[in-house]
C-alpha cells in the first residue's frame, strides 16, 4: 500500500485528492497538511511514501518543506511536487531542493495517480511540458557547459540514447518501450547514467544533460 501526504493550503483540494486517491486499492493517504510546517511535521510523523506538495501554502512555503524533507537519511518520504506554469522560478528552486518529480496542476486523474506510483517506486518522474519549457529556459540562462559535456565521453551509445529520452520526461515504462528494452535493463542503465555524470538522481540527471548543452532544446517533444 502507498501511503501519501497531501500538502495543500486549499481543503477543497485536498478533499478532491483524497476521494481521488483513497479510491485507489494501492494508495491512502496518511494526513493532510496546509502549510510548509505542517507538511515536514506530518511528514516525520507518518513517513508517508510520498508527499504531494503543492509550492504555494503559507508561512513556509512547499520548497522550503521540501528542502527539509529530502535532507533527511534514506529511507525518506519521495516528493511529489504539484506545479503551473507561472511559477517557474519556484520550480527551480524545488527542483534545487531535491523534488523527486513533478506534475502540472491540469494533469489528469490518470497522470497523477500513475505519478504516484512511479515516484512511490523510487523513480523520478517530471512531467514532459515541465521538461520541455521549465529546464529550456533554465539552460538558455547559460553557455553550454564544454566541461560538463566531457563527462558525456564516457557513456555508451545505448545510455546517451536512455539520457536523451530522460531529457524528454520519459519515464522508465517509455523509455523501454521507445528503445526496446526491459524496464530492469533501462534502470541499470539509469544507474550507471548517474554513476558516470556524478548526480544524485534522474532529476538531477536531467538538468545536467540541459546545462551542458547535450541535448537539442529546439527539437519537438515526445
Amino acid at each position: 500500500m502507498i501511503t501519501v501526504l497531501l500538502a495543500d493550503d486549499d481543503s477543497l483540494v485536498r478533499s478532491g485528492l483524497r476521494a481521488l486517491l483513497d479510491a485507489e486499492p494501492d494508495i491512502c493517504v496518511a494526513a493532510e497538511a496546509a502549510t510548509g510546517e505542517e507538511a515536514v511535521l506530518a511528514a516525520r510523523s507518518y513517513r508517508p511514501d510520498v508527499v504531494l506538495m503543492d509550492v504555494r501554502m503559507p508561512r513556509r512555503d512547499g520548497v522550503w518543506a521540501t528542502s527539509q524533507i529530502t535532507s533527511w537519511p534514506h529511507p525518506r518520504p519521495r516528493v511529489l511536487v504539484l506545479t503551473t506554469f507561472d511559477v517557474d522560478k519556484v520550480v527551480e528552486d524545488a527542483l534545487a531542493a531535491g523534488a523527486d518529480g513533478f506534475l502540472l496542476k491540469r494533469a489528469t486523474p490518470e497522470q497523477l495517480i500513475d505519478g504516484i506510483r512511479v515516484v512511490a517506486a523510487g523513480d523520478a518522474l517530471v512531467a514532459p511540458a515541465v521538461t520541455r519549457r521549465l529546464l529550456a529556459t533554465l539552460a538558455r540562462r547559460r553557455v553550454p557547459d564544454r566541461e560538463l559535456l566531457t563527462r558525456a565521453d564516457q557513456l555508451t551509445d545505448r545510455e546517451a540514447e536512455v539520457l536523451r529520452a530522460l531529457a524528454e520526461g520519459r519515464s522508465n515504462t517509455e523509455i523501454a518501450a521507445v528503445l526496446n528494452l526491459s524496464v530492469e535493463t533501462v534502470r541499470t542503465h539509469v544507474k550507471r547514467i548517474l554513476s558516470k555524470l556524478g548526480v544524485r538522481d534522474r532529476t538531477q540527471a536531467v538538468v545536467w544533460a540541459y546545462r551542458a548543452g547535450f541535448v537539442d532544446m529546439t527539437a519537438p517533444g515526445p
